[in-house]
């Protein structure tokens, strides 16, 4: 009988990695306190829409090695992928909420025994680690040495998360170095990727770090957007002439940025450097800035479209996803501005994305019928199927670098 796996969250990455853990021959439950999840999961039901998930939960469902819990069981080793969301202050800063990370721990109190191991997935303030660490140790009366906390951030793309969860690199940083041996053997066994052995403040740090790295360089390249608007040159002309240069690597600008993770890691350095995070947080402001920009210049455009009829202007919102070829919508620029737009009088959207079946707010149209209603065309995320659209006689609006075949 394989090792006992408990994984807290079953979202984007718990599941894909209890999933990954179970095929490897851990015995995984998977707990998550939302009762309709965790009964679908145990039917075999998959809402996320990410490659070879479904197929992986139904091995793992059919092999015996996963079931899903709102109850966690004692095990060897305990995974917490809980969301961290912010909290809700009017501070003009957002305040990271580890409050599900702690709930958690408090779970983990009530059946951990000696000699296991905690392990901290979730993206956390630095910190964090130590926190938890101590906050067993009270309610438990256990000592450090008797078990075993270390964070391991993940880094993974979107549509591509199982292969990246076992190709990919991986830091591992304990609240001891036993720890972080511990944590690296356990990652060992199912990650081909190297696992790179520091301390818990420095793998906290890293995973920061790495989405905020990625935020500055796309505000660099959102922001000479908006220089080029001004000037009326084709960013992406300049863009490409300027990577011809042997040291410069400029990213395409976008609508902003969306996703859990860049649009939100760097807040977490932020909140806790406030004085000293300047270019992170200039970064952030830039990259949402990018996305009023746009709504302003989408309302400029309908108001200079002067329509025959008198009827509402029809807007195609093509796409609103965070990024293309997904169905994620989480930090989504590209819904932010689909709402904006839906609020405007005189304008009737359509709102196009190939990849999200339905949407609480808006109804989901097909690229057929939202090509044959619409007068303007605004393009937000560059899905694989937007590529097939014949622009050359559409009014359109192309704010994701779309590049037709």
């Amino acid at each position: 009988m394989g090792l006992k796996c408990c994984v807290f969250g079953l979202g984007y990455i718990g599941l894909p990695t209890a999933c990954l853990l179970a095929k490897a021959g851990y015995k995984v439950t998977g707990v998550d306190i939302n009762h309709n999840l965790v009964e679908e999961l145990n039917h075999n039901k998959v809402s996320i829409n990410e490659p070879g998930l479904r197929e992986s939960l139904y091995e793992a469902i059919d092999t015996g090695n996963f079931t899903a819990s709102i109850q966690p069981v004692t095990s060897d080793i305990y995974l917490i992928a809980v969301p961290t969301p912010f909290k809700n202050t009017d501070s003009k800063i957002p305040q990271p909420n580890i409050e599900n990370v702690i709930s958690s721990a408090k779970a983990i109190s009530k059946v951990i025994k000696k000699n296991q191991m905690i392990l901290i997935e979730s993206t956390c303030p630095v910190g964090t680690t130590r926190k938890v660490a101590s906050l067993i140790g009270k309610i438990t009366n256990l000592s450090q040495k008797d078990f075993s906390v270390a964070y391991c951030p993940e880094r993974v793309l979107p549509g591509n998360i199982l292969s990246e969860l076992i190709e990919n690199d991986r830091v591992v940083g304990g609240i001891s170095e036993i720890d972080s041996l511990k944590a690296k053997s356990f990652y060992k066994t199912f990650c081909k990727g190297e696992v790179h052995e520091t301390k818990a403040e420095t793998a906290e740090l890293v995973k920061l770090t790495e989405n905020s790295y990625r935020d500055v360089n796309i505000a660099f390249a959102n922001e000479l957007s908006i220089i080029c608007s001004s000037l009326k040159i084709d960013v992406s002309e300049l863009i490409n002439l300027a990577n011809h240069h042997p040291r410069v690597n400029i990213l395409n600008p976008g609508a902003g940025v969306g996703g859990h993770c860049i649009a939100v890691d760097p807040w977490f350095i932020v909140s806790q450097f406030p004085d000293d995070a300047k270019l992170i947080k200039s970064a952030r402001l830039v990259n949402n800035y990018k996305t009023d920009w746009i709504i302003q210049k989408i309302k400029e455009k309908c108001e200079s479209i002067i329509l025959t009829k008198n009827e509402p202007l029809k807007v195609g919102c093509m796409g609103i996803s965070f990024k293309p070829n997904v169905n994620d919508i989480r930090e989504s620029p590209a819904l932010k501005i689909t709402f904006a737009l839906s609020k405007i009088k005189n304008i009737k959207i359509y709102v196009c994305d190939p990849n999200i079946k339905n949407h609480k707010e808006f109804k989901i149209h097909s690229i057929e019928k939202t090509l044959e209603n619409c007068d303007l065309f605004v393009f937000l995320v560059s899905h694989e199927e937007f590529k097939n659209i014949d622009l050359d006689n559409l009014n359109i609006l192309n704010f994701c670098n779309l590049k037709t075949t």
